[in-house]
């Protein structure tokens, strides 16, 4: 037992001995460093014996820039405060706010259904169908849908993976999914981007919003009972989610495209002189590079958060919340009783022009069903 405690002091000594000698090289190298703090220095002055080491190390911390030998600006700032307070916010409420929307809209959704049911056609199927979508407009729209989910995946598992699924999978596998994910994200968000303009250029003509809108609103849109209100080829909450796809699908691709390329664009700075000259705030906009890059990462994920939000609500209703519905983005043809109840003006429209159609010879669109 004797030799074993001498064996152990003597470790114990070695590895104190290795310790102060590593410390004492690393304090070296540093005070021979061109590039790094000298001791007593101060921001912008290399004169030592200005101020104390605690003075020293306390304006690094604050993130003050001092001198430095490198042409690179930045290169006189050891440590970007912000950066701390950047992690906080995107480890901490955003990722927490993140987590409870999306699980909240799910419960929601799930307590609507249960005390609402399942959204029928009033008069039942009637047999009938008329054409709603083209197959162009179906394939943009499933394009458009596809992609969504893919970026809504793949940016989930870099805001949350490392607290869902790094404990389940392990970190060769996370490392993997993450880095794969990550060329994914980037490489799908052309394809999303595309199909927000071609969905724009096939349906904006419909979604300019009009009195019959704040009808639908005031009313639900039916949804809680009362009859469906009258509405052409998209209804207000339609023409609310293809806004919100339009407008922040381009905010997307914009944030996205300047965390892409790095250091080359200052939207942020710009966005913050326009919100305080329009709505006077009294915003930053002085802004540096590493920044810029902080506020675009945080604007691009609340961003896409609420989109997801939004776009959950309209998978649910759009397939188990509301009976016919699906069939509009799958075979093109929807129910004709269920177009009169929930799009009665664009029906009237549409077999007007079926009937100018057929008079000229053409073959009309509202047809039996098989």
């Amino acid at each position: 037992m004797t030799r074993v405690l001498a064996r152990l002091r003597l470790l114990v000594v070695l590895i104190a001995l290795a310790f102060v000698g590593g410390m004492a090289e690393l304090s070296a190298q540093t005070a021979a460093s061109p590039d790094g703090p000298t001791a007593g220095a101060v921001p912008g002055n290399t004169t030592a014996g200005s101020s104390a080491d605690s003075d020293l190390w306390r304006a690094v911390r604050q993130g003050d820039t001092f001198t430095s030998a490198k042409q690179d600006p930045l290169a006189g700032q050891l440590i970007q405060a912000e950066g701390h307070g950047w992690e906080l916010t995107r480890n901490g409420p955003l990722a927490m706010y993140t987590a409870w929307a999306l699980t909240g809209i799910l419960i929601l959704l799930s307590l609507f259904y249960a005390l609402r049911g399942r959204v029928r056609i009033d008069a039942g199927p009637c047999g009938q169908t008329i054409t709603r979508f083209g197959l162009l407009e179906r394939a943009s729209h499933w394009l458009l849908a596809s992609t969504f989910i893919v970026l809504g995946l793949t940016g989930l598992n870099l805001l949350l993976g490392r607290t869902v699924l790094l404990p389940l999978i392990g970190h060769e596998a996370f490392a993997v999914m993450a880095m794969y994910g990550k060329y994914i994200h980037n490489y799908v968000g052309f394809a999303f981007t595309a199909s927000v303009v071609i969905v724009f250029l096939l349906w904006v003509r419909y979604n300019i919003p009009n009195f019959l809108d704040l009808k639908w609103i005031v009313r639900g849109g039916g949804l809680f009972g009362g009859g469906h209100p009258p509405a052409r080829k998209f209804n207000a909450g339609q023409k609310l989610i293809f806004w919100t796809v339009v407008i922040g699908g381009g905010s997307l691709f914009a944030s996205g495209w300047a965390l892409m390329n790095p250091f080359e664009t200052s939207m942020m700075g710009a966005t913050f002189e326009k919100a305080n000259a329009w709505l006077g705030l009294s915003l930053a906009t002085d802004i540096s590079p590493i920044q810029e890059q902080q506020y675009q990462q945080i604007w691009h994920t609340a961003v896409s958060v609420v989109m997801m939000v939004i776009i959950i609500s309209h998978i649910y209703i759009g397939s188990i919340g509301m009976e016919g519905a699906v069939d509009a983005m799958t075979t093109g043809e929807v129910d004709l009783n269920w177009a009169k109840e929930h799009h009665s003006l664009w029906v009237e429209e549409h077999l007007e022009d079926v009937h100018s159609k057929s008079a000229d010879g053409k073959r009309p669109t509202a047809t039996p069903a098989e």
